[in-house]
């Protein structure tokens, strides 16, 4: 018999009057451990907890007692209840359900301990993955827009500060700091001239340069400087 961790969760106190309450998980997650020959050993929970991360007690609970071999499964009523984002639901099945643990969702018909089920995990698996380089793959097509129009990304870097002005599509402009840009060339002359970036800290403190925000220079730092001027 398959020995069972039972997972259930409500993120608002309403969700007790759509048919989602705790007790009425637990109810069904106990009707399903008996006609599917589950050992429930225990039912973890969540309440007013949202699915948008994986950080709630009861399911890191619920985790806890698959990896230290109290159970060999997850059961929840619903996928919903377990994660609503993609890229949680990818990690989830990738660190514990590919090939260690077995999960089974009442709702969706999912049983891992089936050939059907191992298909469906890997169809959920392949969009998850598909999702996230579809994501990734969006947001380089922006960064790269948005540098064709010439906008600055990332942090405030040295040698300029974003201003509280915007331009006509709602940007927030940038303006030069004189004394930055020209640490920051300094940075590249002593590159240039062959001096390390533990020396290129040294000579900048002896100069009395300092930081955007003030403090002193670390080869970490210094190689970012560069990084942007590349």
């Amino acid at each position: 018999m398959t020995r069972a961790i039972g997972y259930i969760r409500v993120s608002t106190d309403g969700q007790a009057d759509e048919g989602v309450s705790l007790d009425a998980q637990r109810a069904k997650l106990q009707a399903f451990a008996i006609a599917a020959d589950l050992d429930l050993v225990a039912i973890r929970s969540d309440a007013g907890v949202s699915a948008k991360t994986l950080a709630r007690p009861g399911l890191q609970a619920a985790l806890a007692d698959l990896r230290e071999g109290r159970a060999d499964a997850l059961v929840i009523g619903k996928l919903d209840r377990l994660t609503r984002s993609v890229r949680d639901l990818g990690a989830l099945l990738e660190g514990y359900f590919a090939s260690r643990f077995s999960l089974l969702s009442v709702a969706d018909s999912i049983d891992t301990r089936t050939a059907g089920g191992r298909l469906v995990l890997h169809v959920l698996t392949s969009v998850a993955q598909w999702e996230r380089e579809a994501g990734g793959e969006r947001t380089r097509a922006a960064l790269l827009h948005l540098r064709e129009q010439g906008v600055r990304l990332g942090g405030q870097a040295l040698g300029w500060r974003r201003t509280a002005d915007t331009d006509g599509d709602g940007r927030r402009l940038w303006i030069p700091v004189l004394e930055e840009q020209a640490t920051a060339a300094r940075i590249r002359e002593l590159r240039g001239a062959g001096l390390s970036l533990r020396g290129i800290c040294q000579a900048l403190a002896h100069e009395g340069r300092r930081t955007k925000r003030g403090g002193r220079w670390q080869p970490q730092t210094v190689a970012q400087v560069l990084s942007r001027a590349a």
